[in-house]
């Protein structure tokens, strides 16, 4: 399938950005249908909106905790705040205890 570069009006600011061939094989690539209608730069700024500068979103780093294996004893983190009335294991140890599936 040839793709050429394509203009298209962002819905948010009105300005026109160029849909490039290259990005558009990349959404045929991963299925998607239809056409963005933000430009990049409202792109950003809507995910900023939506999840926070924080980068709360896909792909962004968890909140670890700091916390002390159960089993070895050897300081680690979780992505939970250890509330003291259940066990908490590394990494390792997790792997060892954990229900086979």
């Amino acid at each position: 399938m040839a793709f050429k570069d394509k203009s298209i009006q962002c819905s948010d600011c009105s300005t026109t950005f160029t849909f490039s061939a290259e990005d558009q094989e990349f959404f045929h690539s991963k299925g998607y249908t239809n056409e963005p209608k933000r430009c990049p730069s409202c792109r950003q700024a809507r995910k900023v909106e939506r999840y926070g500068s924080s980068g709360q979103g896909y792909g962004s780093q968890r909140q670890m905790f700091p916390a002390t294996c159960t089993e070895c004893g050897k300081d680690t983190e979780v992505p939970f705040e250890p509330r003291g009335d259940k066990p908490v294991y590394c990494s390792d140890c997790y792997r060892k205890v954990r229900p086979s599936r």
